[in-house]
């Protein structure tokens, strides 16, 4: 009789989702806390968009190194001690005083995060089948879409019942916790698993030729002489761009140009990031369906990538022109919803560029991506503090340019290394 397959790489993939929906929901807390914190602290919006910059700093500071940490440790522990270092700073957001304590504990916090995402790179990579790696990626990147989706009225929530300074304790905590698990329950490969069988062990390595897992370096020249290397860092600094733009300042957009009120904020806030999550499931389940049937990488990977771009930059632009605030949101849920055809289709060309250096690689592309996270809170706030939230939502857009052209040079079939 065929033994059945234990399918615990499954449960690692909903314990990546948990981990980065906490993760975003520590970035979340502050735009959503942003317009209490203004008025408590005395704060302008270019002081508010410092303080965001300086995470994100932080955060693509530790990109490459923490894919360099997770290559040479592990995913296993460098994964929990990012976790316990990011949920620290975490709770202390809480007892920052001023725009200089805030943005070094933010800075912190960021650093903190760097690792993680690298880390989990390399855990899909290891942990499951080579034609699975899309809609395992799909779970690292709508845990942190989610966050966004649950934050804004969650944290109204409990800033209403507690405060805003317990909410950062309270997640603080949580994350505490999911460091626990993830070093109980994730070694560094499905061998070392007493919860996966042979037949699940069998179905994650067929058709692998890797070595065993060695610990060495990334091949930094010949990733520095690629185009696809650069290519795939600058289109995810575009889509990290816009999608940041989002996170630091949607919630403060609709209050300010559309009226509404910090609970009504809290509830529509999150149909954006919801919509982004529903394309991210569906386009990773489609696109490794599409791939497992015959299609070409190459076409599936980059029309994706590109296509993502090209809707939410016309989108965004129309949102612009919208004045009435439900159709606004519409606007701005297909805008950034569709980005998520770009983020499964970069995470999956991370991983399967970079092979056994995927932490390398994703940790470059992060890296990009978060220059775009410095980036965006502070100049979106110069552009709509100088000349209207209409032209920081259009130069947003037109950004997307760059990005679209980028997506034809990263040639998604063809590994790096």
């Amino acid at each position: 009789m065929m033994m059945k397959m234990s399918n615990f790489r499954w449960k690692v993939a909903w314990l990546i989702f948990i981990v980065s929906f906490v993760s975003y929901m520590d970035r979340v807390n502050l735009s959503v806390a942003t317009p209490v914190i203004m008025k408590e602290y005395g704060f302008d919006k270019i002081d508010m968009g410092l303080i965001q910059s300086f995470f994100f700093a932080g955060y693509a500071l530790m990109q490459v190194p923490g894919g360099m940490m997770a290559e040479k440790f592990g995913h296993r522990i460098t994964g929990s001690l990012a976790i316990v270092w990011w949920s620290v700073f975490t709770a202390l957001t809480a007892v920052a005083k001023g725009k200089f304590s805030f943005a070094g504990v933010r800075f912190l916090f960021g650093m903190g995060e760097g690792p993680i995402y690298p880390a989990f790179a390399i855990a899909i990579f290891r942990w499951f089948n080579k034609k699975e790696k899309g809609n395992a990626s799909s779970f690292l990147l709508n845990g942190s879409f989610l966050g966004p989706v649950i934050g804004p009225a969650l944290t109204v929530a409990l800033m209403s019942t507690v405060g805003w300074k317990m909410v950062f304790w309270i997640f603080g905590a949580v994350g505490i916790v999911m460091a626990w698990i993830w070093h109980k329950y994730v070694p560094e490969t499905p061998e070392e698993s007493p919860y996966v069988n042979e037949a699940e062990l069998a179905y994650i390595n067929e058709g692998r030729t890797d070595a065993p897992v060695v610990k060495k370096a990334a091949p930094w020249g010949k990733l520095f002489t690629s185009a696809q290397f650069w290519a795939i860092g600058v289109q995810y600094f575009i889509t990290d761009y816009i999608m940041f733009v989002f996170l630091a300042w949607l919630p403060l957009y609709l209050m300010e140009v559309h009226g509404f009120s910090l609970a009504k904020m809290g509830i529509w806030a999150a149909m954006p990031w919801l919509t982004l999550i529903i394309v991210t499931f569906s386009s990773g389940y489609f696109c490794d369906k599409a791939i497992a049937n015959g299609a070409s990488q190459y076409w599936i990977r980059t029309l994706c990538g590109a296509a993502g771009i090209v809707i939410c930059s016309i989108a965004l632009y129309i949102a612009t022109k919208t004045p009435d605030p439900m159709q606004n949101v519409m606007w701005l849920s297909l805008s950034l919803g569709s980005l998520g055809l770009t983020f499964n289709a970069s995470w999956a060309c991370a991983i399967n560029l970079g092979g056994e250096f995927a932490g390398s690689i994703s940790g470059w592309m992060n890296f990009w991506g978060n220059i775009g996270g410095v980036i965006a809170p502070t100049l979106t706030a110069w552009i709509a503090t100088s000349y209207g939230w209409d032209a920081a939502l259009i130069a947003t857009a037109l950004s997307g340019v760059v990005g679209v052209l980028a997506w034809f040079l990263v040639k998604p079939d063809k590994a790096i290394v």
